[in-house]
């Protein structure tokens, strides 16, 4: 029995009731559903606000960050106002605000094997809003194991793609994508930069994606892979197909329950901070300054891009690109001692990790990038 819609709803929602694929049927078919969006941030912004205008009646939004500066060029679910607040209230808030007539479910927690059956099992469709494959094969293993929709998206400096990953009806993640790829191969939004606007177009689809799955109407990107480049402004379509010998959705499963999907992906758990190398190969910002004030003769690497010397530089630094790094190593001495650093140290740790294999045992990496540099030593430079 689908739920009434109130004299206030069918004001609020009108234009829908306008559209004979929707209706007033369809609509009562929204307020009777429920979505959980997988992260909110880029992505999960405009899914999040578009779903609850919508009027899909329960969402449930799972992220365990908080609202931060560098966040609002591209998360319009969050404002100035919440800078510092949980991401997840941030949202909630604005949400609820959005249209109070639904309900916003806020998981504060990270979405894991060992959590995401609970907080996924009430909710019809999940949407995956997140970053980093390790949270990208367990969605879709879940939604394979519960026989539930799985929208997906990820967006990449001006490029993004989405899909609906429905087992019941055609492919899942793992049959496009059987493994993960290298740690360290794909660079995160926060390393590589993406247009603000881009998880606005990305995320809207995936809303129009999970409302279209949620009525039973039009055509789904079931069994496509849609290409989105903003720089062409061009739109491709890749056909997907199941794939026989997939190790979840194929006939003879391998994969049977919820695995340790850091570990499958190869990558540090939950937790493990990003800037460190380890005690033994990190320096500290205010550490370098100290060991430079002395006078001690240290070779400063940056591996950050060329553009990037326009935001922030440390004086006498020499860039070595990390793409570049492995050509160029003929040019460092292995018996001088160096400090690699990027912005924050995620890519400093694969360069460190690259020297040590090649033999380099005098290297550190400046825990924390030049950003700690900033807040520590510099006070003059930016924070990005």
């Amino acid at each position: 029995m689908l739920p009434e819609l109130s004299r206030e709803e069918i004001l609020r929602y009108s234009r829908h009731l306008l559209i004979p694929e929707v209706g007033l049927a369809g609509q009562r078919k929204l307020k009777a559903s429920s979505a959980l969006v997988i992260g909110t941030g880029g992505l999960g912004s405009p899914v999040a606000l578009y779903l609850a205008a919508a009027g899909v009646g329960r969402l449930g939004l799972v992220d365990y960050d908080v609202v931060d500066k560098s966040n609002l060029q591209r998360q319009v679910v969050h404002g100035t106002g919440t800078l510092g607040q949980l991401k997840v209230e941030s949202a909630r808030a604005r949400l609820l605000d959005l249209n109070p007539d639904i309900q916003v479910d806020a998981f504060n927690e990270p979405f894991t094997s060992a959590n995401a059956m609970r907080i996924a099992e009430p909710f019809d469709i999940l949407v995956d809003c997140t970053d980093n494959f390790p949270t990208r094969y367990l969605s879709n293993d879940l939604c394979v194991l519960t026989g539930k929709p799985n929208v997906y998206a990820a967006v990449f400096r001006f490029e993004g793609q989405a899909s609906v990953f429905y087992a019941k009806e055609g492919p899942c993640y793992r049959c496009l994508f059987p493994e993960p790829p290298p740690p360290g191969l794909v660079p995160s939004c926060a390393d590589a930069g993406v247009l603000g606007v881009l998880p606005g177009t990305i995320g809207t689809i995936q809303a129009t994606e999970a409302i279209k799955t949620l009525l039973g109407i039009g055509s789904s990107l079931v069994g496509r892979l849609l290409l989105y480049n903003a720089l062409d402004m061009t739109f491709e379509y890749v056909k997907l197909k199941k794939n026989p010998s997939c190790k979840i959705c194929g006939p003879h499963p391998e994969v049977t329950r919820l695995i340790d999907y850091d570990a499958f992906c190869g990558v540090p758990g939950i937790g493990h901070e990003e800037s460190s190398a380890g005690r033994d190969w990190d320096i500290s910002a205010t550490e370098l300054a100290q060991r430079i004030q002395r006078g001690e003769k240290l070779r400063l690497i940056d591996v950050r891009e060329p553009h990037e010397l326009e935001i922030s530089y440390i004086a006498g630094a020499e860039l070595f690109p990390l793409g570049e790094l492995a050509s160029r190593l003929p040019e460092l001495d292995s018996a001088q001692e160096m400090v690699v650093f990027c912005k924050a140290g995620t890519r400093s740790r694969r360069a460190l990790e690259l020297l040590v294999s090649a033999g380099f045992r005098k290297v550190k990496n400046l825990k924390g990038g030049i950003n700690a540099w900033a807040e520590e030593v510099d006070l003059s430079l930016p924070v990005y």
